[in-house]
């Protein structure tokens, strides 16, 4: 089946460092993403109450963006990925997530990402 690709946006006060660090790092990412996560070059294992999902890196810039793609995914198109841009009027920070999704299967994922994100900032402080 197709997936579609979408785009989210989130409005995140806080510096591009910390918020990078947050979304790069095995420790970063443990902290709102998933239970743990351990990194093995460009290979980051995400572990969700025991099972064990694997993403490779894709791209990345450092304090910019980093792109993943799930090695089970059969869509090789497909990715994740996490965009850092600077807001020019107010001088504050967007996170853009893009993922890819089923149709049916979209308006859940949109709503788990709205529900992380909401764990990230909550950790952040803000």
């Amino acid at each position: 089946m197709v997936k579609d690709k979408y785009q989210l946006e989130y409005v995140i006060n806080t510096s591009e460092r910390i918020l990078f660090n947050r979304l790069s790092t095995a420790s970063g990412l443990t902290e709102w993403f998933a239970d743990n996560v351990n990194v093995n070059k460009d290979v980051y294992t995400f572990i969700w109450n025991g099972t064990e999902q694997d993403a490779r890196v894709l791209a990345k810039k450092e304090l910019s963006y980093i792109k993943f793609h799930w090695i089970d995914d059969e869509d090789e198109d497909s990715y994740f990925e996490f965009r850092l841009n600077k807001l020019e009027l107010t001088g504050g920070l967007a996170l853009l997530v893009t993922d890819f999704a089923e149709e049916d299967e979209k308006e859940d994922a949109i709503s788990l990402w709205d529900t992380q994100i909401s764990e990230l900032k909550h950790i952040l402080g803000l």
